[in-house]
C-alpha cells in the first residue's frame, strides 16, 4: 500500500523534472491520482511513464496556456495546443462551471488536447457543489471500433461521463461507447491472458476474448455487441461528431497524435427548477435504486460511482494499493529521473 499524498508527490515530482510547469504538472498528478482511487487503474499512474515519453519527445507541450478560439455567451471554444490533455479539462471544467453559475449553462470544446486520462476523476468535486458536469471525449488520432456492421475500425471507445448531485454522494457515470477500453486490451494482452468475454472482433469478424487480434487487424466491439451494437455504435457517433464537430478538429484533418477531441458541459439546477428540487429527484431516483430488489441478496444495486468513492475513501485511510505492474513501471521512471519513490506501507 502506498499514501496517497506521497504517491501525489512523487507524481508531481517526476513530471516537473520532465518539464512541465508547477500548475499543469500539479494538476496531472492529481488527475492520475484520483483515477488510482477511484479503481481506474489503467487510466491512473499507469500513464505516468508514457505521459514522461510524450513529454521527452515533444510530443506534449509544456509551455503557455490553452487559446480561446471562439466565444459567445455561454459557450467557447478553446485550442488546447497539445497541452497536458488532464490540465487542460480541468480549465474547461472550471471555465463552464463559472458560465453555468452565471447563466445556468456553460460548454467548452477543446480541440488539440492531449490524453485526458479517467473521466470520472474530473466529477466529484463539481457533483458536490451542485453543479451537473459532462465530459465527453473522443481521439481522433486512432481508430479501433467498428461501426455495428462493419470490421473495419472507425472510431474508438469514446467515453460518456457525469457527475450529477445527489446525498450522500454524487452519482458518477464514467462509461465507454465501447464494451472495453484499449486500457483493459492493451494490459490483458501484455499480461498473456484473455478478456472476460468475447469483446473483440478479429479482422475475419469473429468475435472473440483474444486481445492479440487488436494488432491484427481487429476491432473493439461497440456497447451490445453483435447482438445490439447498434446502440454502442450510436452513442459513439454522438460522442465523436460532438467533440470533433464542435472543436473544428477531428478525423476529417487527418491527426496522428496521441490526444483527445473534448466537450465539457456544467449545468446549474438552480437556473432550472431549482437545486433542491434537483437533489429532491435525483435522491428519490437514487434510493428507488438501491431499494430495488437485487438479483443476489448479496449483492445489492449499486450506483454509478458508488464503489469508486468506497474505494477512494478506503484508499485514502488505508493507502493505495498497486499492481505489480505499475509499481515496476514507477520504479523505472524513479531511477531514470533521479526522483525517489514512496516506500509502500504493510
Amino acid at each position: 500500500m502506498f499514501d496517497a499524498r506521497a504517491l501525489t508527490d512523487f507524481a508531481d515530482a517526476v513530471l516537473t523534472r520532465a518539464g512541465l510547469p508547477q500548475e499543469p504538472a500539479a494538476s496531472v498528478a492529481r488527475g492520475l491520482i484520483e483515477a488510482d482511487l477511484l479503481g481506474h487503474t489503467t487510466h491512473g499512474l499507469a500513464l505516468l511513464a508514457d505521459y514522461i515519453e510524450e513529454i521527452s519527445a515533444g510530443r506534449m507541450e509544456t509551455r503557455g496556456r490553452p487559446e480561446t478560439v471562439h466565444e459567445r455567451g455561454a459557450a467557447a471554444t478553446w485550442d488546447a495546443r497539445r497541452l497536458p490533455g488532464i490540465w487542460t479539462t480541468e480549465l474547461a471544467i472550471a471555465a463552464a462551471v463559472e458560465r453555468a453559475r452565471r447563466l445556468g449553462l456553460g460548454a467548452i470544446a477543446l480541440k488539440r488536447s492531449h490524453h485526458i486520462a479517467c473521466l470520472a476523476a474530473f466529477l466529484e468535486a463539481p457533483a458536490r457543489e451542485g453543479i451537473a458536469v459532462l465530459v465527453f471525449s473522443s481521439d481522433p488520432g486512432e481508430s479501433k471500433v467498428a461501426p455495428f456492421g462493419g470490421v473495419t475500425p472507425v472510431l474508438m471507445p469514446d467515453p460518456i461521463a457525469a457527475g450529477l448531485p445527489a446525498d450522500p454522494d454524487p452519482v458518477m457515470i464514467d462509461i465507454s461507447t465501447s464494451i472495453t477500453t484499449m486500457g483493459l486490451t492493451n494490459r490483458t494482452r501484455r499480461q498473456g491472458g484473455k478478456l472476460p468475454g468475447r469483446w473483440l472482433l478479429s479482422a475475419d469478424g469473429e468475435a472473440t476474448d483474444d486481445p492479440n487480434v487488436i494488432g491484427a487487424g481487429g476491432t473493439l466491439l461497440p456497447v451490445g455487441g453483435l447482438d445490439h451494437g447498434h446502440k454502442g455504435f450510436g452513442l459513439g457517433l454522438l460522442v465523436e461528431m460532438l467533440t470533433q464537430g464542435l472543436s473544428g478538429y477531428g478525423r476529417a484533418d487527418r491527426p496522428s497524435d496521441w490526444g483527445a477531441a473534448v466537450l465539457v458541459m456544467a449545468i446549474d439546477p438552480a437556473a432550472f427548477g431549482g437545486r433542491e428540487a434537483f437533489l429532491r429527484q435525483s435522491c428519490f431516483i437514487a434510493q428507488a435504486c438501491r431499494d430495488a430488489k437485487p438479483l443476489a441478496n448479496e449483492a445489492p444495486v449499486r450506483l454509478p460511482g458508488a464503489a469508486g468513492l468506497a474505494r477512494k475513501r478506503r484508499a485514502l485511510s488505508e493507502g493505495v494499493a498497486l499492481s505489480p505492474e505499475i509499481v515496476a513501471s514507477l520504479a523505472d521512471v524513479s531511477r531514470r529521473l533521479g526522483i525517489a519513490m514512496p516506500a509502500a506501507g504493510a
